[in-house]
């Protein structure tokens, strides 16, 4: 990512690039369902199950680094989200950011959030055929994870013919 020196960028599309988060998780995400002592972190998706995601040695130290710049920034901010803007940060409310936020994050780097996402669980279904694993991985929806493995492996696609 030496094409974006912003840490904040980084660890967005980090989250978007290795761990697959849809856009709209981002501003939702809380400071505290970061669990950099264990590598974890959870999601939390409306009307859905939690999603913990298993971070990698790199989003990790990417989060350590925005939470040391966030806290530089915005040292006396008390808003309970992961990822927050200017404006965000200085209201007392503690909202989330806007999803504007991190749409500009991704027209800048010049690729879409969604498509980012995409490609990453493609290739994680090239990889292996278990749909399990995408569940497991990603949280996705069990009729998601099949459209990934069919697409990923059109060869093992039952015969409708066949019994």
């Amino acid at each position: 990512m030496g094409k974006v020196d912003d840490v904040r960028i980084q660890f967005i599309v980090a989250l978007v690039a290795v761990h697959a988060l849809a856009h709209d998780d981002l501003p939702s995400l809380l400071l505290n369902d970061l669990d950099r002592a264990r590598g974890h972190l959870r999601v939390r998706r409306r009307g859905r199950l939690d999603h913990i995601v298993y971070l990698d040695e790199f989003t990790t130290e990417l989060a350590t680094a925005w939470l040391r710049e966030q806290h530089r920034r915005c040292p006396r901010t008390a808003n309970p989200h992961l990822l927050v803007s200017r404006v965000s940060a200085s209201d007392e409310a503690g909202p989330k950011a806007s999803t504007e936020v991190t749409k500009t994050v991704f027209e800048r780097v010049g690729i879409s959030a969604g498509r980012l996402r995409q490609d990453r669980i493609y290739d994680e279904a090239r990889h292996t055929a278990d749909p399990v694993h995408l569940i497991h991985v990603f949280g996705l929806a069990t009729s998601t994870a099949m459209k990934y493995v069919m697409a990923a492996h059109p060869d093992k696609q039952a015969d409708p013919i066949q019994p």
